[in-house]
């Protein structure tokens, strides 16, 4: 979930509530709270506490409520997993360590830390475009083993890598990459974790459905569809930029503000935007 701003870039806990009563009235069964779309590098501690608190207060009855608490220093990330623990999240999301680089041995140990930090489920997330490192499936296979590491968002882009650890663990797999959301779900992956989904949550939620009960061709319908709205949000530039477009130009969203270094989306962008939305049928 993107993380609302008003126009003086302060957090807007009154729209985040609303957002996330959307999100989960249009498809979501579960929000990540914190993560990287929601601009977790700009956001303080106490922000972050106070947005997990409000969006559980709004919907964390009738859907999962994942926090972002991953960092590059191990120590600090044990402590927001803790804290958001003590809120009352429903699980973990934990990026691989980023910019430093640790070994697979490093990020092995970075991983076990926090999970033996409390008792809530880990999602670890796989994003080596972001982290500079993957996480390589025999760290995975290691990982799996631990009782509360149940899930992976795989946005790694390696498809055999997945098949792998699809074959020789139960870690739950999502697509952490919307265009790989249908081959992803087809291989076996349970759901994604999408920027594209703050408007497209009711496509998503029918694309998994279609999936689970051997219609691929309807799966296959909405996946096409939706091309343009994935090409837009994800590949015009950074997607939680064209996420908050998306959401004001749909009504959800007062203002589409960022924090810096993200910046507002152009009115060019905007307008490649609207119109995409309006071909894959996501803008009247």
């Amino acid at each position: 979930m993107v993380t609302p701003f008003d126009s003086e870039r302060a957090l807007d806990l009154d729209a985040a509530q609303r957002l996330a009563s959307h999100l989960v009235d249009h498809g979501s069964d579960a929000l990540v709270i914190s993560g990287t779309t929601g601009e977790s590098p700009t956001t303080n501690d106490k922000e972050k506490a106070d947005l997990l608190r409000v969006v559980l207060e709004a919907v964390g009855d009738r859907a999962t409520i994942v926090a972002g608490v991953g960092s590059f220093d191990t120590a600090h990330t044990v402590s927001a997993a803790r804290a958001a623990e003590a809120i009352g999240a429903h699980g973990l999301l934990v990026v691989t360590p980023y910019y430093n680089k640790p070994p697979q041995d490093g990020i092995r140990q970075h991983f076990t830390a926090v999970a033996d930090a409390t008792g809530l489920d880990v999602m670890l997330y796989d994003v080596p475009a972001r982290t500079a490192m993957k996480i390589a499936t025999e760290t995975l296979l290691q990982l799996a083993e631990h009782p509360r590491i149940v899930a992976v968002k795989d946005a790694k882009g390696d498809l055999a890598a997945t098949t792998k650890v699809l074959a020789n663990t139960d870690l739950a797999i999502y697509s952490g990459a919307d265009e790989l959301n249908l081959p992803l779900l087809a291989m076996g992956a349970v759901g994604m974790v999408s920027v594209v989904g703050h408007v497209a949550g009711d496509d998503y939620r029918a694309m998994v459905e279609a999936v689970d009960v051997g219609d691929l061709a309807r799966a296959r319908e909405i996946d096409r569809r939706l091309v343009p709205a994935v090409e837009a949000i994800m590949t015009r530039t950074q997607g939680a930029i064209m996420a908050k477009a998306a959401l004001k130009l749909t009504g959800v969203l007062e203002h589409a503000t960022m924090r810096l270094p993200l910046v507002d989306a152009t009115p060019e962008q905007v307008d490649w935007l609207t119109t995409d939305l309006k071909t894959a049928g996501l803008l009247r």
